[in-house]
């Protein structure tokens, strides 16, 4: 896998397969100039002069029409370490986006910083046919028993040892959970 694809595993039938979302571009990156900026730590978000600014501004992009520039913001805005009102509200939002990429990095961020509001989301997006790899990285932070059903669907080798790493240690997280 390069950085033009986005890992995710999905059902065929009983079993699960690794498959690769092109991205949109030869280097998937926003088209966002602003985001661009972030990625590239050009412009602060944490104790710089315009950092509130470009927060509330990186918690806009989570809705803009774009999907790429959804993907990012969101992506961006669940890696920080700021937990607020605002972060909070966003990543919500973000967790009932149309694109199931938006919606696991959303899901994510929001394990990281409430399991409790996390699991609903996971739980849908754990039954669906398509899981892209943030969700089993929510589903070990999340580690609740009532994950384990859908974790195992994901439990045999898919071709994508890394993927299949994260899948077995979720597995494991939501089994020692139920003790």
């Amino acid at each position: 896998m390069d950085a033009s694809t986005i890992a995710c595993r999905q059902r065929v039938g009983l079993r699960t397969q690794a498959f690769y979302r092109p991205a949109m571009n030869e280097r998937y990156e926003p088209p966002s100039d602003f985001l661009k900026a972030l990625i590239d730590d050009e412009a602060p978000l944490i104790g710089g002069e315009h950092a509130e600014a470009n927060l509330l501004r990186l918690i806009d992009m989570t809705r803009d029409e774009l999907p790429a520039n959804r993907d990012w913001a969101t992506l961006l805005l669940a890696q920080q370490d700021i937990d607020s009102a605002d972060v909070r509200k966003a990543l919500l939002h973000a967790a009932d986006d149309e694109n199931e990429y938006v919606r696991a990095e959303a899901i994510l961020g929001l394990a990281q910083r409430d399991k409790t509001a996390a699991l609903p989301f996971l739980q849908r997006e754990l039954a669906g046919e398509h899981v892209p790899l943030p969700l089993f990285e929510a589903a070990f932070i999340v580690a609740h028993p009532s994950l384990l059903a859908d974790l195992r669907a994901f439990a045999e080798p898919s071709g994508d040892d890394f993927m299949d790493s994260l899948a077995l240690q979720a597995i494991e997280a939501c089994e020692r959970a139920a003790g």
